[in-house]
């Protein structure tokens, strides 16, 4: 990664004021999954190890500015105190004296965790005030926050022109590993895109079609993409307006050479609560009935899509490929985790749903990177760039 990160100073003495994504579900006060929170320690440990005193930011949740009391840092803080098996500190505020002070006081290997970022509302309007105010935690900041880099907050961007700056060791390594796909010597280059709306992800699939090999398209994004080749959907969820678009992404993709894949069979019911009623059907032979819904991909699109990834040598999946919630439509989504998690290329798993795809399939632990970042996964793809990111210094 051309950005420095903390390899490149010296951190000895010194303190750290840390942004990390810590937004994590608690289920009855505690955390329900620590993904995030282990995807941190790395950073946080070279810097205690390194003799730094570490100040640890975060936000949780929505509060919208106000003070939610089932917000509150504390049960994170209890966790990566578990997780890290060090103390942690936790502040009742993230800013202010009482705060600046507790920071002070801290001794090499130490940490601090600041009360939930999202309190306040200046946060999100990256008020400069407050940015100023959080930057006097620290010697310098560490964005270690890949998940929340897209945003230009206050504790993401706004606090990095007050303070030296560096990129963490999870932020480097989601670069990396996403980049991989944009890398002309990375070999043959695969993404596999699905969930609800083509709205959502046109630019991506505009910025991928340019760039990448291959393209699978599942989920029930596909069905516009279907509409596109005059396949008849039933009463499957689509964009009909944006049909064109899609056409033009088709006719993009075909021009630069990156081969698409779409569904060639399904599986259909009248509702989504399944059986008895679903059944497959392959498209071109059979029309879908009328007030019927696609949930799912089928067998022939599975295999299809297994023949087109498995030269690959980067896959990047985001978005299920079927309404995997319900056992009846789960069929696509959980093949495809497990053919990933077989595939020999270095795989790539990003995005909420998807992550929970690999985890429901037993999987996870056989995928090479799960992103941290939804959001900002998906913009970083789009060749967008993050503000929380592109604030950072490069490497001279």
């Amino acid at each position: 990664m051309s950005k420095l990160t903390v390899r490149d100073i010296e951190v000895q003495g010194k303190r750290a004021l840390v942004r990390v994504d810590f937004n994590v579900p608690l289920q009855n006060g505690v955390v329900a999954d620590d993904t995030r929170i282990r995807a941190s320690i790395p950073t946080l440990r070279y810097l205690l190890d390194a003799g730094a005193s570490v100040v640890v930011c975060s936000h949780l949740g929505r509060p919208q500015g106000q003070v939610r009391e089932e917000l509150r840092m504390a049960p994170v803080g209890a966790r990566l105190q578990e997780v890290l098996e060090r103390p942690v500190k936790c502040a009742s505020d993230c800013v202010g004296r009482p705060i600046e002070k507790q920071a002070r006081k801290l001794g090499r290997g130490e940490l601090l965790l600041l009360e939930n970022l999202r309190f306040r509302p200046e946060e999100e309007a990256n008020d400069r005030e407050f940015a100023w105010s959080l930057a006097q935690l620290g010697d310098f900041f560490v964005n270690d926050a890949f998940g929340a880099s897209h945003r230009a907050h206050a504790s993401t961007e706004g606090v990095a022109h007050f303070l030296g700056s560096v990129a963490g060791l999870l932020l480097e390594d989601e670069v990396e590993r996403l980049g991989a796909v944009f890398r002309t010597d990375a070999g043959t280059r695969a993404v596999i895109s699905g969930g609800a709306k083509i709205s959502d992800k046109l630019a991506l699939l505009r910025h991928l079609v340019e760039r990448i090999d291959v393209l699978c398209i599942g989920g029930a994004m596909a069905h516009t993409f279907l509409l596109a080749r005059g396949v008849g959907i039933g009463a499957s969820l689509a964009e009909p307006e944006l049909v064109e678009e899609a056409g033009a992404v088709l006719a993009e993709a075909e021009r630069r050479g990156c081969v698409v894949e779409l569904p060639i069979d399904g599986v259909i019911a009248q509702a989504p609560e399944g059986p008895p009623q679903a059944r497959p059907v392959v498209f071109g032979e059979e029309e879908v009935p009328a007030g019927w819904r696609i949930l799912d991909i089928g067998p022939a699109t599975i295999e299809r899509f297994a023949d087109a990834l498995r030269s690959a040598t980067v896959v990047v999946w985001n978005g299920p490929l079927g309404l995997f919630e319900t056992p009846a439509f789960a069929g696509g989504t959980m093949a495809i985790a497990r053919l990933i998690a077989e595939l020999p290329a270095e795989s790539i798993v990003c995005g909420g749903e998807t992550v929970q795809a690999v985890r429901q399939a037993g999987v996870a632990e056989q995928i090479s990177h799960i992103s941290t970042g939804g959001g900002a996964a998906l913009e970083f793809l789009e060749g967008r760039s993050l503000p929380g990111l592109a604030v950072l210094p490069d490497r001279a």
